[in-house]
């Protein structure tokens, strides 16, 4: 079933896309390139132009401006049926007459691939999404996520250039969502083609992307591997979408500045002088019980593999620290404890 990524994926560019609705800009200049077998999630909150841009992709959204290339070839203009592209939606939209297998040899049929072919192509991606042995039930005998495999089986059996996935997983529960989410990665990956992720979830775009691409009111904000978008963001606005941080007073000088007392080093596109509010991590916080400290615990939270603590600073300002699950026995409410910070790279915003 293996394939070599690269001659199973297709680039694809959006180049200045712009989309109205009245005076809401959907899309405002949006340009976008997703590389050859790359799955990129675009990440966002709602109304933020995520799916106009997906839908504008898929053939389902007319433009106001800009130009859609796949492959280098101009699609802007071409019907969505004609685009060969396989998508999956939160819906599971499963034709509920239909076996698993012939929802998933569905859009064989319209292509007119012959029977024996169809059911033979159905059964190998059935196997691919490990639902071989449910081939013959129908939805209604199937878990939600049974379904969304079947739905994902579908659209990667006809063969589509691009996979559009919808918020695929926002409708099932958070363990089932998990699991779906790894199986949906191993897959592209071993599939190869090249996927549009559109999410509001943080985890799963961290999870899942080559890269993410955060958005706001129809453009983007940055672009990057989760890894870099996590620890280097270029805004505020991806720094607090993206994991948790702490709003702190400091002052800026010379590529650095000086918060509770510790100089941090500062990110590209930081505030570099003067007042500055710093954008700190819980996980760059760091805590010690200590009878003569000046913050007090506010409350301590076990969330299984980590442990959080909220603290209050002398100024009233509040802190979000995390610690490991061991440690959050040793902060009760109340308790004065001593605050520092790791000198890790953080951005600046003007105070």
């Amino acid at each position: 079933m293996s394939q070599d990524r690269s001659a199973a994926g297709v680039r694809v560019e959006l180049v200045d896309l712009r989309r109205r609705y009245g005076e809401v800009r959907a899309l405002d200049g949006l340009t976008l390139e997703i590389r050859p077998s790359e799955l990129v999630a675009l990440l966002g909150p709602s109304g933020c132009g995520k799916t106009t841009a997906l839908r504008a992709l898929a053939g389902l959204e007319r433009l106001d401006g800009g130009q859609i290339l796949i492959g280098g070839r101009d699609v802007t203009d071409v019907p969505a049926n004609r685009r060969d592209m396989g998508m999956v939606f939160q819906a599971y939209s499963l034709f509920p007459h239909m076996t698993a297998r012939e929802n998933v040899a569905f859009g064989l049929r319209l292509r007119k691939v012959g029977s024996t072919e169809r059911l033979r192509v159905a059964d190998r991606y059935l196997d691919l999404v490990g639902l071989a042995d449910r081939a013959a039930r129908y939805p209604h005998q199937l878990s939600g996520g049974q379904q969304q495999r079947v739905a994902l089986a579908r659209a990667l059996a006809i063969g589509p250039r691009v996979l559009l996935l919808d918020e695929p997983l926002s409708a099932l529960d958070a363990k089932v969502r998990s699991q779906l989410r790894d199986e949906i990665r191993r897959i592209q990956l071993e599939v190869g083609t090249t996927t549009l992720f559109v999410t509001h979830d943080q985890d799963e775009a961290l999870a899942m992307a080559d890269r993410v691409a955060v958005m706001h009111a129809g453009r983007l904000e940055q672009v990057a591997a989760p890894t870099e978008l996590y620890e280097r963001p270029r805004t505020a606005r991806v720094a607090e979408f993206v994991g948790l941080t702490n709003r702190l007073r400091g002052e800026a000088r010379d590529g650095a500045a000086t918060v509770l007392g510790i100089s941090v080093p500062l990110l590209e596109g930081s505030v570099r002088e003067g007042p500055v509010t710093v954008l700190v991590r819980p996980e760059a916080v760091e805590l010690a019980p200590d009878p003569g400290g000046a913050a007090r615990v506010v409350a301590a939270s076990f969330l299984g593999s980590i442990g959080r603590v909220r603290v209050r600073l002398s100024d009233d300002t509040f802190l979000l620290a995390q610690v490991s699950s061991a440690d959050v026995a040793r902060f009760g409410h109340g308790d004065p404890v001593r605050v520092s910070l790791r000198p890790v790279p953080a951005l600046a915003t003007e105070a």
